[in-house]
């Protein structure tokens, strides 16, 4: 598998094809999943591709940290913040992952017990 072409994720990046997005900056992208495990489920995206998490560098530092802190954001809107909610990052195939472009699930809006989520 060539995990360094371009994926569905960066034709939403570029809004070639249409998504739900909710939040979008020079660094990273939020939308809606297509297929929602729960009430609440967005994917929040880097705006470069990174496929796996194995991938992750040094320089990649600034992007994960504000995938982190737009989900935060999102979860507050969402009205989820205090309740709770999941974060989820898969890595390969064994860890569900089925876009190589890393991302964040965040799921919430009802309690959530062991869940597992397909990317």
């Amino acid at each position: 598998m060539n995990r360094t072409k371009e994926t569905i994720f960066s034709k939403i990046i570029r809004k070639e094809i249409p998504a739900d997005i909710i939040f979008q900056d020079e660094l990273v992208t939020a939308f809606k999943d297509i297929n929602p495990q729960a009430p609440t489920h967005i994917l929040i995206i880097p705006n470069i591709l990174i496929p796996t998490a194995n991938d992750m560098e040094t320089e990649h530092e600034l992007t994960l940290g504000r995938m982190l802190t737009v989900a935060a954001k999102i979860a507050k809107q969402e009205g989820i913040a205090t309740d709770g909610y999941r974060l989820i990052m898969n890595c390969n195939e064994h860890g569900g992952q089925e876009v190589y472009h890393i991302h964040i699930h965040l799921v919430g809006g009802k309690p959530l017990g062991p869940m597992l989520v397909k990317s």
